[in-house]
């Protein structure tokens, strides 16, 4: 999370889940933008409606922490075609422990897309 900006930073929860993160800021900052969810266009199977789940059917674990997300194992592009959207701005999910973070709105995601996380 530390690193250069436009690589992942996946690491291991509860022992049994894995997450991504996309590392967003200078490096150092320790800034990134945890992907909870995936619309998925090609070539993957199952659930991706969850941090855990899309790193599932990605196979996404810690041998990919530190990639560089424009390579050809993992990349994020612009989509061909930019469709008319909204985003919605919301309290992010299970972290109520944080006191008034939890409250926060930092949690983004496209009105009415069926891919999002619904925890």
């Amino acid at each position: 999370m530390f690193g250069p900006p436009g690589h992942a930073y996946v690491y291991f929860i509860y022992g049994m889940h894995h997450c991504f993160n996309v590392v967003a800021g200078p490096v150092g900052s320790g800034a990134a933008v945890l992907i909870r969810a995936l619309e998925p266009i090609s070539g993957i199977t199952g659930y991706t409606n969850g941090p855990a789940l899309l790193c599932r059917a990605m196979n996404i674990d810690l041998r990919d922490n530190e990639c560089d997300l424009s390579g050809p194992r993992l990349c994020i592009t612009k989509p061909d075609s930019q469709l008319p959207t909204t985003i919605i701005r919301r309290s992010r999910i299970g972290v109520g422990y944080s006191g008034l973070w939890s409250r926060r709105l930092l949690r983004f995601y496209l009105k009415g897309n069926p891919f999002i996380s619904q925890a």
